[in-house]
C-alpha cells in the first residue's frame, strides 16, 4: 500500500520516534509503514488520519 506518511511527518517536523510516541507504536513500526513493508491496522490508520487531520484515503492508497 502506498502512503505519504514520511511527507506528512516531515511537514510537521516530527521524527519517527516522536510520531511513534504520539501514536503509541514503536519507531520500527513507523519506519516499516513509511518503507511500505507493513500496512497499518485500521485503528492505527485512523489514528494517523486524526493526528494529521487528513482522511485515511489521502494518506494511504492502493497501487
Amino acid at each position: 500500500m502506498k502512503n505519504i506518511l514520511k511527507v506528512l511527518r516531515a511537514q510537521h517536523d516530527l521524527s519517527q520516534a516522536a510520531l511513534a510516541e504520539k501514536l503509541g507504536v514503536s519507531r520500527q513500526t513507523i519506519n516499516a509503514i513509511e518503507k511500505e513493508r507493513f500496512d497499518p491496522s485500521l485503528p492505527l490508520a485512523l489514528r494517523i488520519g486524526r493526528l494529521f487531520d487528513q482522511p485515511v484515503e489521502e494518506i494511504f492508497s492502493e497501487e
